[in-house]
């Protein structure tokens, strides 16, 4: 049987974040009744994220030699022939009643695709907690989907070319600002999704300092087509003590 759902995780030297998303992610495909598979695009990394993902029950391991967010992401997209597309990051565990809802607001024919509120693990700063605080206002006020969970219909996807391969970071809001308007021309909706939210790491919150963080934030606020350069795009592309780059 064909799947109905590809899960797809872009992954650069993720073989220490890996097996406990895929644990999650096997444990959500288990409890939901529906046919599903997982992709894990390896974006040329120097670590063992393709063994891992193999050895942890990943269905597919797609190799990208780019280095880049959204063309490891299209990769998995084409990898898949499922009609419904997830996107999460390496770093994000979801629930099952997640993944409940997203194939069920899939189902339904009246929706695009959609996002789900975020959650750090644990016990996060004061900055993390804000920084989440605000963005899920934003999410849902105007329904743009995080990157660490996204999902959609193949159709639109497709229709509106996947993610933009000229952009280094946003690249699931351009995404999402285009499957809105596709829906609303076939008469469906982009959800946001806040009933079970995904849970992903605050790694970033400890590799930069708070006022690292906010002059960043400050910088693409100021100048947006930043996000076309993948220097300017250190936050996502830069590790500390990492002699390579995504």
């Amino acid at each position: 049987m064909p799947p109905l759902y590809s899960i797809i995780i872009p992954a650069y030297n993720e073989a220490d974040e890996l097996p406990q998303t895929l644990s999650a992610i096997r444990e959500a495909m288990q409890r939901v009744n529906e046919n599903g598979e997982c992709i894990v695009v390896d974006n040329h990394s120097s670590d063992q994220t393709a063994e891992i993902a193999r050895i942890h029950g990943a269905d597919q391991v797609v190799y990208e030699a780019i280095n880049q967010i959204s063309r490891a992401r299209n990769s998995g997209a084409r990898a898949s022939t499922a009609p419904y597309l997830i996107f999460i990051d390496a770093d994000t565990r979801i629930k099952p009643e997640l993944l409940k809802l997203t194939l069920e607001a899939l189902q339904t024919g009246q929706c695009v695709g959609g996002g789900s509120v975020v959650r750090f693990e644990g016990q996060s700063t004061t900055l993390g907690r804000f920084g989440v605080g605000v963005w899920e206002m934003i999410s849902k006020r105007v329904r743009i989907a995080a990157g660490s969970y996204l999902y959609c219909r193949r159709d639109a996807f497709e229709a509106v070319g996947g993610f933009d391969e000229k952009l280094y970071a946003s690249e699931e809001v351009r995404l999402s600002r285009l499957l809105k308007k596709w829906g609303r021309n076939h008469d469906m909706d982009f959800r946001i999704l806040d009933q079970a939210p995904v849970e992903t790491s605050d790694r970033k919150l400890k590799w930069y300092r708070g006022p690292q963080l906010l002059a960043w934030v400050l910088f693409m606020f100021i100048a947006p087509i930043a996000v076309r350069s993948r220097k300017l795009c250190g936050f996502w592309y830069q590790r500390p003590n990492d002699s390579k780059t995504r």
